[in-house]
Order: structure tokens, then C-alpha cells, then sequence
């Protein structure tokens, strides 16, 4: 049984798609009156892969601003990240916050 295909011998070719750059996000930790600055340059250090200076200037923008931009993330990744953080949180008795928004 034969069959009559009119592509034989021809390249099939795809339309290129425009693909768009993932949507950025912001995470960051807000300031309260509870959790210390230890514990938040821990998170920060564990979480956020922070170096020591880093976490700790981060903890003090925290400390002294209201917040601290911690990283800029994709979409995925500063869901899980914000979630990381607040789970560390409640596991030590810490109120602490994380939010993010985009970038």
C-alpha cells in the first residue's frame, strides 16, 4: 500500500517563537521587633547563600530601613525561597517575614 505524501525530500521548518525572559521578582525580609539579628543573618546564610558580610549588611538594612532586599529571583524560585524562610522562621519561634514582589 503506498501512500501519496507530498513532503518527501522537504525540510519541515518551525516558526521561531519570541521567548520572553522569565518575570524577575524581588524577595525581601521585613523588620519586627522579635526575631534577632542573628537569627536573620542565619536565614540569610542558609536560605539565601549570603557570605557573612553580605547577610549581615542585608540584616541591618532590615534593621534599620524596614526591610532588605535579599535577591532577584524568578517566579519559582522566590515562592520557595519566601516559603523557606518563613518555615525556619516558625520552627524558632520567629515572627519573621519575607515577601516579594516584582522586580
Amino acid at each position: 500500500m503506498a501512500t501519496n505524501n507530498n513532503t518527501e525530500g522537504e525540510v519541515l521548518t518551525r516558526e521561531r517563537e519570541d521567548v520572553k525572559p522569565p518575570e524577575e521578582f524581588r524577595v525581601i525580609l521585613l523588620n519586627d521587633d522579635f526575631t534577632t539579628m542573628e537569627f536573620v543573618v542565619s536565614v540569610l546564610m542558609t536560605v539565601f547563600h549570603k557570605p557573612v558580610p553580605e547577610a549581615t549588611r542585608i540584616m541591618l538594612d532590615v534593621h534599620k530601613k524596614g526591610r532588605g532586599i535579599v535577591g532577584i529571583y524568578i517566579y519559582d524560585i522566590a515562592v520557595t525561597k519566601v516559603n523557606q524562610v518563613h518555615t525556619l522562621a516558625r520552627q524558632n519561634g520567629f515572627p519573621l517575614k519575607c515577601t516579594m514582589e516584582k522586580a
